[in-house]
């Protein structure tokens, strides 16, 4: 699965963490046991074959089936297995996971979790393809293949350069962001589309010729007075200790929040557990940063 994602021996043996020439010779003796070629290589990368393509799903299924049985013989001899992969967005894993993390392993003393971040769409992919156990996404999530279990709604902030003409206002309305040019990130992160919606709904320019890499990015972006941009609640919680460069601010009756759940997939071995473990994030989330998010109830 990883080298047909990544088109590349060389590239799927990095993230798998093997020698390319181990990966290689695994692929020859599966095909050699097949009968079949999986992989067509040439010049510009490594492709599927026909036979391949044909088998990949059956291949993404057989490898699930494999993990959730070493998850129930986990769950049978320890209570729940040890270590668990999470997938985070990475504009919300940073400012999220330091502050509640530390409990969680008080609560819990044998639980390792795995971090890795990705977008919320390929999050979920991963998830089903059984790359993660659980993740923390953007809700709503409908899908019947998904158990969610929300966890909290974050406020986006309203950011402007320290002398723009908005700044030092407590609030803003709706219509004094008309016309405004907003700041946000590249396409491939679902934030960005969160704040296209936000500037078709208010009448704002949204600039696609300054698009971020990072939040980091946007912030320093929107100090050298290239535009304004909405942060999310807990990244401004985090990093912006430097008031005099950047206004923040609320958008008047009408606030801007974003969701965010705990999800697994709803076969997984150990779902009783992970509703466990959401019921403590949204504990832990209460008491360390309920003054910068609403948790669900």
């Amino acid at each position: 699965m990883t080298i047909a994602s990544q088109s590349s021996f060389r590239r799927a043996a990095d993230e798998l963490r093997v020698s390319q020439p181990a990966l290689t010779a695994q692929i020859q003796a599966l095909e050699s046991n097949l009968g079949i070629p999986l992989f067509e290589r040439n010049r510009s990368g490594t492709l599927l074959t026909p036979e391949g393509r044909e088998l990949l799903e059956h291949a993404k299924q057989l490898i699930l089936g494999v993990r959730e049985f070493s998850q129930h013989a986990d769950l049978i001899s320890q209570g729940h297995q040890s270590t668990y992969k999470l997938g985070v967005p990475p504009t919300l894993g940073p400012y999220l996971l330091p502050n509640v993390l530390p409990a969680l392993h008080h609560r819990h003393h044998k639980l390792k979790l795995y971090v890795r971040e990705a977008p919320p769409n390929r999050l979920l992919q991963s998830l089903t393809e059984g790359l993660y156990d659980i993740a923390i996404v953007p809700l709503p999530v409908k899908r019947d293949d998904i158990s969610v279990e929300p966890l909290f709604t974050e406020p986006l902030k309203f950011v402007v350069p320290a002398d723009h003409r908005l700044a030092g206002k407590a609030q803003v309305t709706p219509s004094q962001l008309k016309g405004e040019k907003v700041l946000t990130l590249e396409g491939q992160h679902h934030f960005h589309h969160q704040v296209q919606e936000i500037c078709e709904r208010l009448g704002a320019q949204l600039q696609r010729d300054y698009e971020g890499t990072s939040l980091d990015t946007l912030r320093q972006m929107v100090v050298m007075g290239l535009g304004v941009a909405f942060l999310p609640g807990l990244y401004v919680h985090s990093e912006m200790h430097n008031p005099e460069a950047l206004h923040v601010s609320e958008l008047r009756a009408k606030p801007i929040r974003r969701q965010h759940g705990l999800v697994w997939r709803a076969s997984a071995p150990a779902r009783r557990f992970y509703r466990e473990l959401a019921s403590d994030l949204r504990a832990i989330v209460a008491e360390r940063l309920g003054d910068v998010v609403e948790v669900y109830k």
